[in-house]
């Protein structure tokens, strides 16, 4: 539980980084990259076990790293263009609903139990996703020709958390951990160098120290987000649907009370009852294990 709770709350500072991102005019695109660096740091320096650089590529695990770093960055640009085309409750929406896809992987690859309280556990988090991220009257709004953006990132966030289930139970030592993290974190780093060098020579990059802070401020409790992940896949207190609809519905409402705690955010009456749901769904995923 412990772990989970971890899992939670370093998702949750994403979300207040972010924000601050926002109020201090971080450039975004700098900040992620310098993120990455720091949050592939973090898993280096947990490493327990000595590794050399060079035995990295020998781990089975390798290649689905690699690809999973190129996931990483590429769905925070398709989140980023969503954000900017359709905004952010329906970037919010298309993160977290993706909670269906790892879930279904769960119940139907690992033949995970499905009780009539998980069942309406789940559909109730799900619906309180949707409720508490939705901060206008009017719900969503999305034009007929930028429908392809949520989709893409709604598909590239189940992709992750899939994929690190997937890879946690059948490729990943218990020491192996850290430095799996880092590779991930590593290969985007990389690719958002790319993308940099490629902002310097059409003259677009600007540096400023504040991106760096603000990219090391993120990078920390994005690496732990992935790291605490792992481990409570790992122990056994839920199985894999349990542990992704908890922490993904956790995560909405905290953030959404942070909202309102440090930001002044309004919530409408469906945000609350968006809230009271996640708090209910959660309930009945606790009794179908306990």
């Amino acid at each position: 539980m412990i772990a989970l709770t971890l899992s939670i709350l370093s998702s949750t500072m994403i979300f207040v980084v972010f924000k601050l991102f926002a109020r201090f005019k971080i450039n975004t695109m700098q900040a992620i990259v310098m993120n990455y660096f720091t949050a592939c740091f973090c898993g280096v320096i947990l490493q327990e076990s000595a590794i050399n650089i060079t035995d990295i590529p020998q781990f089975s695990w390798f290649p689905f790293a690699l690809g999973l770093g190129a996931m990483f960055i590429t769905v925070f640009n398709l989140m980023a263009i969503t954000t900017q085309r359709s905004g952010l409750s329906v970037v919010s929406v298309a993160t977290k609903m993706s909670v269906v896809i790892p879930i279904l992987f769960g119940l139907f690859y690992y033949k995970e139990s499905l009780g009539a309280f998980k069942i309406i556990g789940i559909i109730l988090a799900l619906v309180a996703v949707y409720m508490a991220s939705i901060k206008t009257k009017d719900g969503l709004k999305i034009k007929p020709s930028n429908f392809i953006f949520p989709i893409l990132v709604f598909l590239g966030s189940g992709i992750i958390d899939t994929a690190i289930k997937y890879l946690e139970g059948e490729f990943i030592a218990e020491n192996d951990i850290p430095i799996f993290s880092a590779t991930i974190y590593g290969m985007a780093a990389i690719i958002g160098i790319v993308i940099l060098i490629l902002q310097i020579s059409k003259g677009k990059f600007q540096f400023q120290i504040k991106n760096v802070i603000g990219g090391i401020a993120l990078g920390i409790p994005n690496y732990f987000s992935v790291y605490f992940l792992v481990k409570a896949l790992r122990s056994g207190i839920f199985d894999s649907s349990g542990i992704f609809t908890i922490n993904n519905v956790a995560i909405v409402m905290i953030s959404t009370l942070l909202g309102i705690l440090l930001f002044k955010e309004k919530l409408l009456l469906k945000n609350w009852i968006g809230i009271g749901l996640a708090v209910l769904g959660i309930l009945l995923i606790a009794l179908e294990k306990w």
